[in-house]
């Protein structure tokens, strides 16, 4: 049963350890678990600027113990220190009299990122601080490695540059930013506010990352990327010079399309026919085979070669291109266009850009390549002298010491916003914990690794949960520490069963009304959902005229604006009592087959309904399904609580996040009108 889903009759376990729905909104802020995190054997452990100053031998890294089912990570504590500043290079100031600049500096998207660097507290929760510290290392156990390497390259480009002279000003990084705005045609403002709110990349970032690493690999490959005139040459007989429009035919078979040779030979004019036939390349044999004219020095040569070997009208040899054979019949050859001399310069100009755009790419990565091939680093992290001896670095490149307050810095550029969500999440949970005197344990870890591992049916020999089996399966999938998974998804789901653990007890009345639910009579009708009153009351009088299932069916295809009983002429799923929709059931429960319902008013939906019949109840006493139903109701019960008490929680915290975007007056974020929402599914199974 290993790995395999285990399910009994109604039961639906509600696993809050996986990824449950009532965390959702906790789970986003907490690190997205499952998308970006990454398996960092090491934790780097974060120290302040004044600390570094003040010993000798500063903390170091130190080796994470995997965790297993009873130890917490959440317990884990971390050394105490003071703020820390990066010690990066500063970008150079930018100047706000250009206009790039200015709309990089205007962009009212988020904090710059020389601003938050200074942040020593990041944010606040109830009057208790999240230190910029502390989510430097959440950040480091997150997104080290990852960013590490992103990191390491840049360095290895900006080492590249300083040993060739090449320096990226302020003005062509403005030109830049400009011409790729221009590009999309957008404005600068309109482009980084784009960029920010679709891809999540800040205007700070974006100059000084992303526009920098671009400049800088195009002057670094500035001699590799020079158009020569035999690439000049080209690039204009391809646009403008002769082109020839054929029809063609391509097969993997070599006899069938010699098969097809003969027959196009015996009669072009079908040459159309049999590619639309017996053509293997679906977009050709669609327009019967035509495809957009062959130029030269864009395709394959030997197929470009025996285009313009043929006349109009003559069928080509075959061609074969990697595991098809390719047949040609000439439609028409079109001769070059002219270009006027007034013309021409600008063409040229063009189509020099275009080729430098086009060898800039291929160039780049030969020159990171070889950046990478020629250059040494080495992991402190892994290496005991080295870390004895540089404590404080995470990597040396090509000598340079890459510390750990860089790698922080730029972890929190990249992740910062995201990962401090979490962390604001993760104190509002500690503190209501301790006021509410209670703390979680190893063996609630434990229970709900358990309760994960049997939810998604990883079970021993014995019927057990298997937990190793779980944590291997879980880690892996989602390439996270175990560390990790316990502090993101386990402890959270863990404290908040604890805060609601009063909260939850079944009682005989709740027993009831689950037995009535699950087990208990339903009613079949068949249903008709209207957006006004109006209407509803002319389908109403429709129906009650013509009083048959059939008449009933094509009112509900016709008219319905709910898409269960559009498509399925009114049938929808037996209505049960006590499914959350208390009304409809009323009325549904009165009716007896063939009777039509009054016109239930529900949400602003108008609902009428025609009853078909009622279930006879399979389990008679409540008894016989007690357990099952118990276990059942708890953690549906469990479930609405810990949603219910993490939003009352967290609304009636007193936060403040320092590295929250700030939005300009009149950019707030508009509420939804109701009248487009989407319409609700009223009848569920």
């Amino acid at each position: 049963m290993n790995g395999k889903n285990s399910q009994t009759g109604t039961k639906e376990k509600m696993n809050y350890t996986e990824k449950p729905r009532s965390l959702r909104k906790f789970l986003i802020g907490m690190t997205a678990v499952g998308l970006l995190a990454v398996t960092y054997v090491a934790r780097l452990y974060w120290i302040s600027p004044e600390q570094a100053d003040a010993q000798q031998k500063p903390s170091q890294f130190r080796t994470s113990q995997s965790v297993t089912p009873t130890q917490s990570s959440a317990t884990t504590q971390r050394p105490e220190a003071s703020s820390a500043t990066s010690t990066k290079p500063t970008p150079k100031p930018v100047s706000s009299t250009n206009k790039v600049s200015q709309a990089v500096a205007n962009t009212p998207v988020k904090n710059s990122a020389s601003d938050a660097k200074k942040l020593k507290v990041v944010a606040q929760v109830n009057g208790e601080n999240i230190s910029r510290n502390d989510l430097a290392q959440a950040c480091l156990d997150r997104f080290g490695k990852e960013t590490l390497e992103g990191y390491l390259n840049k360095r290895l480009i900006k080492q590249a540059c300083e040993k060739h002279q090449i320096d990226i000003t302020d003005d062509q990084l403005d030109r830049e930013i400009e011409r790729m705005a221009k590009k999309f045609g957008m404005s600068v403002d309109r482009w980084l506010t784009m960029l920010q709110q679709e891809r999540n990349i800040a205007p700070d970032q974006y100059r000084n990352e992303h526009m920098w690493i671009n400049l800088a690999l195009r002057q670094l490959a500035s001699r590799e990327i020079e158009v020569t005139p035999e690439q000049l040459s080209k690039a204009f007989e391809s646009e403008f010079g002769p082109k020839v429009k054929v029809r063609l035919i391509a097969h993997s078979d070599l006899d069938t399309i010699t098969e097809l040779r003969k027959q196009a030979i015996a009669d072009p004019e079908q040459f159309g026919t049999l590619a639309k036939e017996h053509s293997e390349d679906q977009a050709s044999a669609s327009a019967r085979g035509l495809i957009p004219p062959i130029g030269k020095h864009v395709g394959d040569p030997s197929l470009e070669a025996e285009a313009f070997s043929l006349q109009e009208g003559e069928i080509s040899e075959l061609v074969k291109i990697a595991n098809q054979y390719i047949l040609m019949k000439c439609e028409k050859k079109i001769p070059s266009t002219y270009i006027a001399p007034q013309f021409k310069s600008d063409a040229e100009a063009r189509l020099r850009d275009k080729i430098r755009e086009q060898n800039l790419e291929a160039a780049a990565g030969r020159i990171f390549q070889r950046l990478q091939a020629e250059a040494k680093i080495q992991s402190v992290y892994e290496d005991t002298d080295l870390k004895q001896s540089h404590p404080g670095v995470v990597a040396l490149l090509n000598g340079q010491q890459i510390t750990v307050r860089e790698l922080a810095e730029e972890c929190i550029t990249r992740y910062g916003v995201d990962v401090l969500e979490g962390e604001i999440n993760r104190k509002i949970l500690t503190q209501a914990l301790t006021t509410q005197n209670k703390e979680v344990s190893q063996q609630d870890i434990l229970a709900e690794i358990k309760r994960a591992a049997d939810s998604r049916g990883y079970l021993d020999d014995a019927g057990n949960p298997d937990v190793k089996a779980w944590l291997k399966a879980v880690t892996s999938n989602d390439d996270v520490t175990v560390d990790i998974y316990v502090k993101d998804v386990v402890w959270p789901s863990a404290a908040l069963k604890k805060l609601v653990s009063d909260e939850t007890k079944i009682s005989d009345d709740d027993l009831q009304r689950g037995f009535e639910s699950n087990y208990g009579p339903r009613v079949e009708v068949m249903a008709i959902v209207l957006n006004t009153q109006r209407q509803a009351n002319m389908v109403w009088d429709l129906a009650n005229n013509n009083s048959n299932d059939y008449f009933f069916g094509q009112l509900a295809e016709q008219y319905s604006i709910e898409p269960v009983s559009r498509a399925n002429q009114g049938k929808v799923p037996p209505i049960r009592k006590n499914g959350g929709q208390p009304v409809v059931e009323e009325e549904a429960f009165r009716l007896k087959k063939g009777e039509l319902s009054g016109i239930v008013a529900v949400g602003g939906k108008y609902i009428i309904m025609r009853c078909t019949g009622h279930t006879v109840p399979v389990v008679d006493s409540i008894d016989d399904v007690r357990d099952e139903l118990v276990s059942y109701l708890s953690e549906r019960k469990t479930h609405s609580a810990m949603t219910v008490k993490f939003d009352d929680i967290r609304q009636q915290a007193d936060v403040i996040n320092f590295l929250r975007p700030i939005l300009p007056a009149g950019n707030a974020v508009p509420v939804p009108n109701s009248s487009n929402l989407s319409t609700p599914q009223l009848f569920q199974k």
